[in-house]
């Protein structure tokens, strides 16, 4: 039995003890309905129409349990993220003030069942306790830390609430030494506007700005999926062609062949870890010899990184084995040794 196939029949064994389920979800997931009335009679299940919305989707993922601990991550409730992939998230046990502010976030989707409006005036009961100004503190894996749930789009940010956006600025920005990048797109475009295709700069011109700028070593992890749009590549080798003739301009791309498997979404530097699902997580102090939270992400990226199944943007681009087509040719080359030694001196 796999780890996917255990977790299902734990969540079909809630009923049995008489645990409520709640989920929500997007509706396009109805393909899903099948899956999810083997929860029936004992669980609750909602689908938000974003389309109606935002003319997006439902992106969040993260799981609550008896409002103290939570998990955020990559991972669904698809049997494919369940099996198939490669998942990464963060499970905090026993934080009950965490869980309370991601609760808020999970009443208001609770909220919008059947609605085609966000309400004028927000209810108390999903603003947001903690932001980044005000984080919360705690204390993971023997180290300090502050903490803070962000959420998108704008419309969806409750008072208080950190938008996605400003806590993924600030971590790029902020930057100094180096950042890690895991990501199954990198497209700077909004598709679905009145006036087409527009260019939506802000991440991209925070890299630019610190590539350039501020000498910062940025390593971009990007997953090759059947559905990778084709002008990721051409965005990438756009941002990676700042180094030209640049000292100390240092931008690496990696990205991992094996097709339709890694799905993880974060980014990390020193003393940083945000999960692009919904969260932050900032390391203050840590104990001599015991890992942090952040040792053990900055790890599973220089997994994927080092891993056989990645390869260089240059190379794929020569071989013809991008988006859209896979598996045209082998890809022999591998990853240079001493980027193994520039990455395991740097420290979090």
């Amino acid at each position: 039995m796999t780890s996917g196939q255990r977790l299902f029949q734990q969540l079909l064994n809630l009923k049995n003890r008489l645990v409520k389920l709640k989920i929500v979800s997007d509706p396009e997931s109805k393909t899903l309905a099948p899956f999810f009335s083997c929860f029936s009679p004992g669980a609750e299940v909602r689908f938000v129409n974003m389309t109606a919305l935002t003319k997006g989707h439902i992106h969040s993922s993260f799981w609550l349990v008896d409002r103290k601990h939570i998990y955020i991550g990559s991972g669904s409730m698809t049997w494919k993220s369940l099996a198939t992939r490669k998942e990464l998230g963060v499970i905090v046990y026993n934080c009950s003030c965490l869980a309370l502010d991601l609760h808020r976030i999970f009443s208001f989707f609770w909220q919008l069942q059947h609605k085609d409006y966000i309400p004028s005036i927000w209810s108390k009961r999903v603003t947001a306790l903690y932001s980044k100004d005000e984080p919360l503190l705690v204390h993971l894996n023997s180290s300090d830390a502050v903490v803070y749930v962000s959420s998108s789009p704008d419309l969806f940010c409750a008072k208080d609430r950190t938008r996605d956006i400003d806590a993924i600025q600030r971590v790029i920005l902020e930057a100094k030494k180096f950042i890690y990048v895991s990501v199954t797109n990198y497209l700077p475009l909004v598709w679905k506007t009145s006036n087409g295709q527009q260019y939506w700069s802000i991440i991209d011109e925070a890299l630019r700005e610190a590539l350039v700028l501020r000498r910062v070593r940025v390593y971009l992890l990007i997953s090759l999926w059947k559905k990778t749009h084709p002008l990721t590549y051409n965005f990438v080798t756009s941002l990676k062609s700042l180094c030209l003739g640049l000292e100390n301009c240092s931008l690496d791309v990696v990205s991992d062949i094996l097709a339709n498997v890694n799905n993880n979404k974060y980014i990390i530097k020193p003393n940083h870890f945000l999960s692009a699902t919904i969260g932050i997580f900032i390391v203050t102090r840590k104990l001599e010899g015991r890992p942090t939270i952040l040792d053990q992400v900055k790890a599973a990226f220089e997994r994927d990184w080092f891993s056989h199944d990645a390869k260089r943007l240059q190379d794929l681009i020569l071989s013809g084995r991008t988006a859209g087509n896979p598996g045209l040719h082998p890809v022999k080359s591998e990853i240079r040794s001493k980027d193994r030694k520039v990455m395991r001196s740097m420290s979090l």
